[in-house]
Parts: structure tokens; C-alpha cells; sequence
């Protein structure tokens, strides 16, 4: 493998982007979690529980990560944006409304019950897990897409002050 082929290492602001969108993420989890045994308690369902927390904690993962995570990325129209946003979201929503839905049928199988509040923040928070991998990928990529590392590492230094000397830049 040559030089150019390699694998760089990330740099300080795509970590700083990885962090960001973990702290956002971690917030959003904490929203959802709440609402979703808010709604249990309300006897709302599993799979509708997941779904309506989700949507709730949805709210703050848009405006945290377009004004914050991602905002040293280019603007493409807040429609725009907007709309990939929504699209992507339905489908990791409904995703995790399928991992819950499947693990709430093996358990109730497995243990001739249904699966007490528990197993079920126990399974919702596996799919919490599983969603967030994907919808990291998806927003990095779809949603706020990078400019190359160069510049996006330059827009990063200009927003926090000049304090960030991407590599490359001297």
C-alpha cells in the first residue's frame, strides 16, 4: 500500500466533530429514555412508545447537531437539510422501532410473559446503540456532508477563534 493510499488519522476537528455529535446524541438519549418510559407509564405500547420518544428526542438531535456538531459544515438550505434530516431519521426511527418490536416478541417468547419495563429500556436502549452507528454514518455523509478535511479543518479554526491549527496548515 502506498503513501497516498493510506488511512489518515482523523484530525482535531473531525474528532471535535465525533464529540460534539456524542454529547448532542447523549442529551437526545437521555430525551428519549425519559419520554419513553413516560409513555410506557402512560400505557402507550412498546412500539408506539419508541416511535413518539424517538420523534420528541428527534427535535433537540436537529437543532444540536446543525447549530453545533455540524455547523464548521457548508449550508446547503435549511430545507434541504431539513428534509434529509426528516428522510433519514424515518428510517433509523423505524429501525429502531423494528429492533424493539423484535426483541420485545423474543422475550415474550423465551419467557411466556411479556417482558417487564426492565428487558424493555433493556432492549430500547440496544437499539438506541445500534441506530446511533447508523445515523452517525448517515449524517456525516447525507445529511452534513464534509467539504475536504482541509477546509472543513479551516472553518473550525475560523469559528472558534483562531485557536485550532488544522494539519496541513502551518
Amino acid at each position: 500500500m502506498s503513501r497516498s493510499q493510506r488511512p489518515t488519522a482523523p484530525t482535531r476537528a473531525q474528532l471535535w466533530v465525533l464529540l460534539k455529535f456524542g454529547l448532542v446524541g447523549g442529551l437526545s438519549t437521555l430525551i428519549e429514555l425519559g419520554a419513553f418510559n413516560l409513555l410506557l407509564w402512560m400505557s402507550w405500547t412498546p412500539v408506539w412508545a419508541k416511535l413518539g420518544s424517538s420523534l420528541i428526542a428527534l427535535v433537540n438531535a436537529y437543532f444540536g447537531n446543525r447549530d453545533w456538531a455540524f455547523r464548521a459544515r457548508p449550508h446547503r438550505g435549511r430545507v434541504l437539510e431539513a428534509t434529509l434530516f426528516v428522510l433519514v431519521n424515518a428510517g433509523c426511527t423505524a429501525l429502531g422501532a423494528v429492533l424493539v418490536w423484535a426483541g420485545d416478541l423474543l422475550l415474550a417468547r423465551m419467557l411466556g410473559q411479556s417482558p417487564d419495563v426492565l428487558l424493555l429500556n433493556a432492549i430500547n436502549a440496544i437499539s438506541i446503540i445500534l441506530v446511533v452507528l447508523v445515523r452517525f454514518v448517515l449524517y456525516h455523509f447525507i445529511v452534513f456532508p464534509p467539504t475536504s478535511g482541509r477546509a472543513e479543518g479551516a472553518q473550525d479554526a475560523h469559528q472558534n477563534g483562531g485557536n485550532h491549527t488544522p494539519t496541513g496548515y502551518h
